[in-house]
């Protein structure tokens, strides 16, 4: 029977790579629940025609596809817009989510499937998921690593902390937690220890 983890932690965190060391040591299937939104916004997907309804035509690039960087410059500074826009993707994204899980079981092939989602336990999947894994990181590494890694200034890094859950909050949910702090080699042997008990 397949098992169904939700994988979560701030951002710069490094859920990426935790997921990618996971997909190559055992057999599974990841979401990222993120490329889901971005691909349900594409032209001929659930979301495109919402979003270009809402937001109009002057978001979208010369493909007729909805430009990233347009559409987060329209938004940028309003609230009531973001949310809009989130109205229309997260149940999208919850749906397809919940799809996956149905069809994975009973197709019935794989050991695990990973949901890794930042919003993920604002959005309930600690209910649709039989384990809850946390990737902790302390905030001074990850402010670290976002201004390393994609050039953030301290003030963006404050404004998105300040928008998701606190260390104590995430812990009240998490079955099991990572301390992605170290290096990658402790990592992997907490992994490795994990799935080794499953």
């Amino acid at each position: 029977m397949v098992k169904i983890i939700g994988v979560t932690g701030g951002v710069g965190a490094g859920k990426s790579t935790v997921l990618n060391y996971i997909k190559s040591i055992c057999n599974c299937r990841i979401i990222f629940a993120d490329q889901v939104a971005n691909d349900l916004k594409l032209k001929g997907q659930s979301c495109y025609e919402p979003i270009v309804g809402l937001l109009s035509e002057d978001i979208l690039s010369e493909n007729g596809e909805i430009d990233k960087n347009k559409m987060a410059a329209k938004i940028f500074a309003d609230e009531e817009l973001i949310q809009k826009v989130n109205d229309i993707l997260h149940p999208a994204v919850n749906i397809y989510i919940s799809d996956a899980i149905k069809q994975e079981k009973i197709r019935d092939e794989l050991d695990y499937l990973f949901i890794e989602a930042a919003l993920l336990i604002e959005n309930g999947y600690d209910k649709i998921v039989d384990e809850l894994w946390y990737i902790y990181v302390s905030e001074d590494v990850r402010r670290q690593r976002l201004k390393a890694s994609r050039g953030y200034s301290d003030d963006k890094i404050n404004d998105i902390f300040k928008g998701q859950l606190k260390d104590d909050e995430f812990r009240k949910y998490a079955d099991f937690v990572i301390n992605n702090s170290g290096d990658e080699s402790d990592m992997k042997r907490q992994i490795d220890l994990k799935l080794g008990e499953n």
